[in-house]
């Protein structure tokens, strides 16, 4: 049986789900299912975009962050 493979948006919206609240590194590397090498690249692109903000030692996501994901569940809900 073949996996659907995650595209960026998929992953990046899993992080932010993950940061909502604030999130160690740590967390959102095993809640998102990815691996540190991965999730290092993610999270800096994320930052220059401003939908997620690091205050050590935790990343959260900024509303703007907070609406993408929103947007991103309402269009691929079904």
């Amino acid at each position: 049986m073949k996996t659907k493979r995650r595209n960026d948006l998929d992953i990046c919206a899993d992080i932010l789900k993950v940061a909502t609240g604030g999130a160690r590194k740590t967390r959102i590397v095993y809640q998102a299912n990815l691996n540190f090498r991965i999730v290092k690249g993610y999270l800096e692109r994320l930052i220059e975009l401003g939908l997620l903000c690091f205050e050590a030692p935790c990343y959260h996501a900024t509303p703007r962050g907070s609406r993408f994901v929103d947007d991103f569940e309402r269009l691929f809900a079904a």
